[in-house]
């Protein structure tokens, strides 16, 4: 595990040692509330119980987010309802699974699909990985560390499979249903290569020397503003989506009942 150094920052406030740990796959499970307060703030209901798992619902009920680190497997479990329109669907994320990269496919959940059509492989190409078609058809990232791979067993019987590893042995697993919807898989894959570094702190950064650190001293405001900037910006969106709905619900005036009446009139003065 190779370090860098960075210079402190201010000394108004007692700074904390962290990392900035790439690539960004092998960063270990990271802080759950990187997941969850967005989802708060994007007005999912918290249904979790004392003692038990964490469990988000969505607004319409269709989505439910649950994390659970004692269950078998431990980690994410997401579920969709099957709609008139679309199969239901699921997805695992096991315990370590970087919450950056849980994050790409949950933040999606929240927002609405774009209208261009998804593609998971552009992502990962974009950023170099390699492809290859056997059986199965995989992405393989630089360093060989991670991957991305839609597998098929048999005829109606596939799913796409995401993990990674390092000198130690697998540290995480990712398991989509088949039926799981396209743009979130491309989220996910978006998360996956992303190749900016996340922050980790002091003694929550995994043992590898396939990894590389850069020393960072931060002020616990400093780490309190940048969690605050995400919630809010979530908020924003969430009143944004609201505003937006409310406006297309509201009723309008008929117009061109008005312009016939004018025009109606028009003709009997003359």
């Amino acid at each position: 595990m190779s370090r860098r150094h960075h210079p402190t920052w201010g000394a108004s406030e007692q700074a904390e040692q962290h990392y900035l740990v790439e690539p960004r796959h092998l960063a270990g499970g990271g802080d759950i509330r990187h997941v969850t307060e967005f989802l708060r703030a994007s007005g999912w209901t918290d249904r979790s119980v004392t003692g038990g798992p964490l469990v988000f619902d969505r607004a319409d009920h269709l989505v439910r987010v649950a994390y659970d680190p004692a269950g078998q497997p431990g980690g994410w479990h997401i579920q969709g309802q099957p709609t008139a329109t679309e199969p239901g669907w699921q997805v695992t994320f096991t315990r370590q699974t970087p919450v950056e990269i849980v994050a790409g496919f949950t933040d999606a959940l929240t927002r609405d699909r774009s209208a261009h059509a998804p593609n998971p492989w552009a992502p990962l190409q974009q950023q170099h990985w390699e492809t290859e078609r056997d059986q199965h058809f995989t992405a393989v990232s630089p360093d060989r560390n991670t991957w991305l791979q839609f597998h098929q067993s048999s005829p109606g019987q596939a799913h796409w499979w995401a993990g990674a590893r390092t000198e130690h042995g697998r540290t995480w697993d990712a398991v989509f249903s088949a039926t799981t919807p396209m743009h979130l898989v491309e989220n996910f894959s978006a998360a996956l290569a992303d190749p900016q570094p996340v922050m980790r702190p002091r003694g929550h950064v995994p043992p590898s020397k396939w990894i590389q650190v850069t020393s960072v001293s931060v002020r616990p405001s400093e780490v309190s503003s940048w969690q605050q900037a995400r919630i809010t910006a979530a908020r924003a969106a969430t009143w944004g989506r609201s505003s937006w709905a409310a406006a297309r619900t509201r009723t309008r005036k008929p117009a061109p009942a008005r312009a016939y009446a004018t025009s109606s009139e028009s003709r009997n003065r003359r």
